[in-house]
């Protein structure tokens, strides 16, 4: 099953007063595995950035004021997302803003139906334990030593191995991909991210090793002949 899984970065807290989203980030799993593939950009809110939220994400009203408008690239994201169930931490925080977004650029909302929330996951799963991003990454081992201020796409791709932990877990660092893969940018930079959209594609001509054999030889069949010859009472030989 192909599951899509995001994060925002916003001005706020809250679109219904006039709050903006400013950074999205989404990773692709299928099977519960990432396939390499994600989505990523940043937005001109037309607005202001409160000191606060520049302190949590870093980004500034500068920077972002050279970025598309949401409307601008709104397509690109809805055929990335396409049906799939979204995962988000807290989602709908993340559900609200996206759809104030949607709702702006004249565009049909995401039902809630697709809403997977990891907090509700993990509330179920550990109850009365902590249930930051951050707490949960301490909890499975996951490694976000690079996380030094929140950013959209970073915070999507430690929620993905995250997002497995709760729902069965895997082997940290299980991936598709031994290599590199295949990368197109859009060209731009800021302070969180050397671009402001970008796609990844599994690479598909890495070499591959040869299968080896694996029949036994016949000086190996001939003394497991012998030996089963030396069972004595052996069922097999009634």
């Amino acid at each position: 099953m192909r599951e899509v899984i995001f994060d925002t970065e916003t001005t706020g807290l809250d679109p219904k007063t006039g709050d903006r989203m400013v950074e999205i980030g989404c990773v692709e799993m299928i099977g519960r595995v990432e396939t390499g593939r994600v989505y990523h950009a940043y937005f001109n809110p037309d607005r202001d950035m409160p000191v606060e939220a520049e302190r949590v994400h870093g980004l500034s009203a500068a920077f972002l004021a050279t970025k598309p408008r949401f409307a601008e690239t709104a397509g690109e994201l809805l055929e990335f997302l396409g049906d799939a169930p979204l995962v988000a931490h807290n989602a709908g925080f993340d559900f609200g803003f996206l759809n104030n977004e949607l709702e702006l650029a004249g565009r049909e909302a995401v039902s809630l139906d697709r809403m997977v929330d990891t907090v509700a996951i993990a509330r179920r799963k550990h109850p009365g334990a902590k249930l930051s991003l951050d707490a949960l990454c301490t909890r499975y081992g996951i490694d976000r030593s690079h996380r030094v201020k929140h950013g959209a796409l970073l915070d999507a791709e430690l929620l993905a191995q995250v997002y497995v932990e709760l729902t069965g877990g895997r082997q940290i660092g299980l991936g598709l991909l031994d290599g590199p893969a295949e990368i197109s940018v859009t060209p731009g930079s800021g302070p969180a991210a050397p671009q402001d959209a970008l796609w990844y594609r599994p690479a598909t001509d890495k070499p591959r090793r040869e299968p080896r054999p694996h029949a036994a030889s016949p000086e190996e069949l001939e003394r497991h002949r012998a030996f089963m010859a030396g069972i004595s009472g052996a069922i097999w030989a009634s």
